[in-house]
């Protein structure tokens, strides 16, 4: 599932309007509720935490947390269900002056649906898992698997979302010797035969297509992923994203995460390689057609005030007020944004060029 610009735009700031609010103590609520849970079931657990709460020795404490969970169960209350992509909410006493009490709630539907359930106090609010959501919109397919099982999953950011499982009907060894022996093998492989087509039409309906899949990287024990690639099974399309294979000692949910764990490698050469690729095309049209790239601040504002930017390219060393105002106008006229690091030859280069730079949807003259 896919997040627009105006998407993110929104997250972003509903995540800095709330980010620097702070407790005495740790007074401040965050509530994550999953996509399909029950609402009910949360209401009830903030309850019985009020209650638990009456014994925290600090009356000022005391009175915070019981207020700010108050101010959460009134608000849960007024949900009929719970939002198809879950929920964050978060509340407690906002105000900057000792002894006295502004007790607010905020909530937010994410774009993404919410595969984690959080109740927590803190001297500040819980935010990581939308700020997760921000960071990127693309993520890689996984897919784990033996003989047994597999999971397909995507993961965004540092969410990792499943989105299939299937167990399989392949009988296990046996001891059997001659005939019986081989017409056990035949039944066992044509039983991996069609366990592999179903993971292939899993692939298939998961990744085909799908925009915001930048790459699948498989695993699992042994040497079934590779069986599995090698069939001629798997899509010729999906067959293209698949950019690494790694041996895994688990399957199931553990695998999954093991093989998120043993791809990190993998994943930071992707990003700085698509980070290359941007700023590859910027400097390709610079030097050939200069009037379809803009760059420096100041210009490339105007730009995006005319709608002629198809992508800005924004240093992760520039100033965040200036990439919210640029990016706040970009969401607005359409335009694609990148946040490049100065991990990069490139990078470094934007970054000494003026840290904005952006290439046009048709040449414009500069002023």
């Amino acid at each position: 599932m896919s997040m627009s610009s105006k998407e993110r735009f929104e997250l972003k700031k509903f995540i800095k309007d709330i980010q620097d609010f702070r407790g005495r103590h740790t007074e401040l609520v965050s509530v994550y509720v999953p996509s399909g849970y029950d609402l009910n079931k949360v209401v009830n657990q903030l309850v019985q935490e009020q209650g638990t709460a009456t014994n925290i020795k600090s009356t000022s404490t005391r009175k915070n947390v019981i207020d700010a969970l108050e101010r959460m169960i009134q608000h849960l209350r007024l949900f009929p269900r719970t939002p198809d992509h879950g929920l964050a909410a978060f509340a407690g006493n906002v105000s900057e002056r000792e002894g006295q009490s502004d007790v607010q709630v905020f909530s937010i539907e994410p774009p993404i649906p919410l595969n984690i359930r959080i109740y927590r106090c803190d001297k500040q609010f819980v935010l990581e898992p939308l700020q997760d959501m921000v960071a990127i919109k693309e993520g890689y397919g996984l897919v784990v698997m033996d003989r047994r099982e597999a999971d397909i999953a995507m993961l965004r950011g540092k969410s990792i979302i499943t989105l299939s499982q299937a167990s399989s009907n392949v009988p296990g060894k046996t001891k059997a010797g001659g005939q019986s022996a081989a017409r056990y093998m035949r039944i066992r492989e044509d039983a991996a035969k069609d366990f592999y087509k179903k993971i292939a039409d899993m692939m298939k309906e998961a990744f085909l297509g799908n925009e915001n899949i930048k790459g699948i990287i498989m695993g699992g024990p042994g040497p079934t992923k590779y069986e599995l690639i090698d069939s001629g099974y798997i899509t010729g399309d999906v067959q293209k994203l698949i950019i690494a294979t790694k041996d895994l000692s688990y399957t199931g949910p553990f695998g999954v995460q093991e093989l998120v764990d043993r791809s990190q490698d993998v994943l930071a050469n992707e990003e700085l390689a698509e980070e290359k690729n941007a700023m590859e095309r910027f400097f390709k049209q610079l030097h050939t057609n200069a009037k379809m790239v803009s760059y420096g601040e100041t210009q490339v504002e105007h730009m995006l005030k005319m709608g002629a930017v198809d992508v800005l390219l924004i240093s992760e060393s520039c100033d965040d007020e200036v990439i919210e105002r640029l990016e706040k106008l970009a969401v607005e006229l359409g335009s694609d944004i990148k946040i490049i690091s100065t991990e990069t030859r490139e990078g470094v280069q934007l970054r000494d060029m003026g840290k904005i730079a952006a290439i046009l949807r048709y040449e414009a003259e500069t002023d």
